[in-house]
Parts: C-alpha cells; structure tokens; sequence
C-alpha cells in the first residue's frame, strides 16, 4: 500500500511551496501583510510615508525615491537620493487640518504639504499619490488588462499581470539563472541559495523562507482550517488542498500521462506514475540498498530494518508496520467482507482472496511448474 497516496491532506512540502507559488498565485491577489513588510519598485506609491517600520533601518538602494520612511528620518540617515519632499512628523511648522486631512509645511524655504488617509492614516506628499492609495479601500479597480479584462486597483499590478501574456521574466537569478515576472519572487528564491529562513514560528521554533509559508504552519497549531468543501464539508488548512479535493466530486484530472494516457488529479501522482515507464527508483534504503519508486514506500520498508510497528490493533494490541495492513486485520473483529465475487456472491475480506477465488469460475491456472 502507498503510504504516500494515504497521505494526511494538510500536509505541508514547504520545499515544493516555496519554488511553485509564485506561479499558482492569483495575479490580482495583495497579500497586505507582504505589501507591507516588501518594498515594490513598480508598484509603490510616490510620497508613501511609512510611520512604523525598521526605524533607523538604511534605507534600500533600490527602494523608490519617493518613499520614506519616517523612523529612518528620525535617526538621522538621510541618503543622497531620498525625496526632498520628505516629512518630518515630529518637527511641523504648522498644525495638521483635521477636515482636509493635509497640512502646510516650511523645509529650505519650500512650502511642503502632507495628505494623510482617513481611512489608514498612512501619509502622502502628494494628493494624487493619496488618491491612488484610497483606491485599496474603495476597491475601485481603474486599471484593466486589454487582452483577458481582469481589472487591478494599482497600475503596477496591471504591468505585472501583462507578463502572464507577453511571457517576460525581467528579474532573473545571477546563480542559477532561472527568472522571475516579479522583484519580490525573485528575492524569494535567492533564499534558496543563501538559506535565509527570515520568519520564524513562536510556538517550535521551525523556520521558514516565506511569509506565507509560517502562516500555513502556524494552523498546525491552532487547528485552523479555513477553507471548507461547499460540497461535502471537509475542511483543509490550504486554499490548493481545497482545489485539488473537489476534483474528487467533479471528476476532473487535469494532469495525463503523454506515454499511457492515464489522467490524475494531481502533479504529484502523475510523476510517481511516470517513473514505471522510465523505470526510475529514487528512493533507496541505507541499509540493504533496495530502491523504491516513492519516498512513503522507502519509509514503510525501513521499518523492517527498525523493528518499528506504529499501527495498533484497539482489540487485540497486535502491531503493523503498515497501516493497510492494520485496517485487513481489524476485519477479522468486525466482520467485514467488502469484496464480493459477482458469479457466486462470496464475499471475501480482501481483494488478493477474491481475485484467487475468480480463479475458479474463469478456469484460469496462471502459475506453471518450471520443472
């Protein structure tokens, strides 16, 4: 039996997460908490102020001109390039007009103005960058794709999403080469190379590359699972664990074989099932060097090796190294005969048992003496 195919739903390959979701994201989405925490050359808005973040950080070289960061004015770095325009909230020369939500201001002798959201109480310097920065709570998404019509509140959203039709990858890697349609991913992924896991989980400790990576595991702990199946209610920690479980009542395989024709609901499977044309075994055991297709079969045969029985009869204690073989035996205390001949109707415990059985009616004899 595959251990793998048996597989708890809401297990996490972080590996596999980290390199694939970039691709499998919605374009449109804006995930806050990484707008935030990233600076994004094509999408940041001109005169963002942030109030409160890495104060007295030095500023990114390749960080908008136009943003600021209040913290890192305070402590007095200042590189050559920053906005003139910048803002000093501890040091105004005149009150903010709480109705227009922009004030006056003296810098060199330049009139300086500040508009700040109502909404956020972000900071601008300008109105217009105020304007496109109320777009995020209106929803008002002005900008739309010309080729598919999806529509974006920021214009750098809109660019980014056109790469998906012109196929453009501007960021590439300077280590392993492979490139990237967004800054941000590209960052990512140089973290494969470094080994920099920046985000750290408070409960065990695990570290993880992306953001969005301790997210999906902190629910381990908390037993969140908040994306439901509309049609039978199981629940799945991950938005792709949803999508590949309702292919199950819709039928759809959407990955096929091209040597076989054969169709899977998932990537994964469709790969474990080309390795039986290729022939490729990956997988192989330290200890007697026999090879295996997939990585749950190597882990089910090392229990040999270890002794280790962690399936548990509730009736009989009696102990399996495999939980296939667990499930056979407790049909000896239930009763239970789910194979069923369809010639004479004997039912039989296990399917080896029937296929033996149908021997007889079929008058089949597969097994020859060689001598």
């Amino acid at each position: 039996m595959s251990v793998v195919e048996s597989q708890e739903p809401d297990f996490i390959d972080h590996d596999h997460y980290i390199i694939s979701k970039e691709e499998n994201e919605d374009p449109g989405f804006i995930d806050h908490e990484y707008y935030k925490s990233e600076i994004k050359i094509e999408n940041q808005v001109p005169g963002f102020v942030i109030q409160d973040r890495n104060k007295g950080a030095v500023k990114e070289e390749n960080r908008d001109p136009g943003c600021t960061e209040v913290g890192e004015y305070k402590s007095g770095i200042k590189e050559d390039d920053q906005d003139q325009d910048f803002i000093d909230p501890d040091n105004p020369t005149n009150e903010p007009d709480s109705s227009s939500g922009s004030s006056d201001q003296q810098r060199g002798g330049k009139q300086l103005k500040s508009h700040c959201c109502q909404h956020c109480n972000k900071i601008f310097t300008t109105s217009q960058s105020l304007k496109i920065h109320q777009h995020v709570h209106t929803g008002e998404k002005l900008y739309s794709c010309d080729q598919c019509g999806k529509a974006f509140i920021e214009l750098g959203s809109l660019k980014r999403h056109k790469r998906i039709h012109s196929g453009e990858k501007p960021y590439s890697c300077d280590q392993c080469g492979k490139a990237f349609t967004v800054l941000g991913s590209l960052k990512t992924h140089q973290r494969v190379h470094s080994g920099e896991k920046p985000y750290s989980c408070d409960q065990c400790g695990r570290a993880f590359t992306v953001l969005g990576s301790l997210k999906i595991h902190k629910r381990i702990h908390s037993g969140e699972k908040p994306y439901r199946c509309d049609q039978c209610g199981k629940a799945f920690t991950e938005l792709g664990h949803l999508k590949t479980h309702q292919r199950i009542h819709s039928g759809e395989k959407p990955y096929s074989c091209d040597q076989c024709g054969k169709s899977f609901t998932e990537l994964g499977h469709l790969k474990r099932h080309q390795r039986i044309h290729s022939g490729e075994k990956p997988y192989s055991c330290d200890q007697c060097g026999k090879a295996f297709t997939v990585l749950g079969h190597l882990k089910t045969h090392q229990r040999i090796h270890s002794g280790e029985k962690p399936y548990w009869c509730d009736q009989c204690g009696k102990a399996f190294t495999v939980l296939g073989h667990l499930k056979r035996h407790q049909r000896i205390h239930s009763g239970e005969k789910p194979y069923s001949c369809d010639q004479c109707g004997k039912a039989f415990r296990e399917s080896g048992t029937l296929k033996r059985h149908q021997h007889i009616h079929s008058r089949e004899k597969p097994y020859w003496c060689e001598h």
